[in-house]
């Protein structure tokens, strides 16, 4: 797969900080990796369409954090100025290992925070200020699918969820 080429300038003769950009761009191997990230490109891409610098995202089921984390640095290497993630969890443990890996990022223009609470509630408080993108993996196969779609659809304008978890579900209904 080819490099997205960053839009940021860069300066001539700093090829080692071009590399760092391209490499940024494109997404890490994690983020690559994962099911939902053609769907990450492609909301960020329409949203650069529409001379946007600015971008929040929220990440439902964030796990440890690597792909809001790589998301964000995927924004930034498109020139996005202001980013603002936000990850949730159920999970304290995973929630500790996105602060740290968050902690590690060296970015002004990016701000990530993580949350380790109730699914239901951190997404009833979103709605109040919807993301941009909200990202999500279902976890828990025994959860209630429509109230979830429904919390999910009003914390952001755009919801990327696994569509293998997707598929799943709709087979079982």
């Amino acid at each position: 797969m080819e490099p997205i080429q960053n839009r940021v300038g860069v300066p001539s003769g700093a090829a080692g900080r071009l590399r760092l950009a391209t490499s940024v761009a494109a997404g890490g191997r994690a983020a690559q990796s994962d099911p939902r990230w053609p769907s990450v490109a492609a909301a960020f891409a329409e949203l650069r369409e529409q001379h946007r610098h600015a971008v929040r995202i929220v990440d439902a089921n964030c796990a440890c954090g690597t792909l809001l984390i790589e998301t964000a640095r995927y924004a930034r290497g498109l020139g996005f100025t202001a980013i603002e993630g936000h990850g949730i969890d159920g999970a304290p443990t995973l929630i500790g290992r996105a602060r740290a890996s968050a902690a590690r990022l060296r970015e002004p223009a990016i701000g990530l925070t993580f949350e380790c609470a109730d699914m239901a509630e951190a997404l009833a408080r979103e709605a109040d200020f919807p993301a941009d993108i909200v990202l999500f993996h279902c976890r828990h196969e025994g959860s209630d699918h429509r109230a979830a779609a429904a919390l999910l659809a009003a914390a952001g304008k755009v919801v990327i969820g696994d569509p293998v978890a997707t598929s799943v579900r709709r087979q079982a209904a």
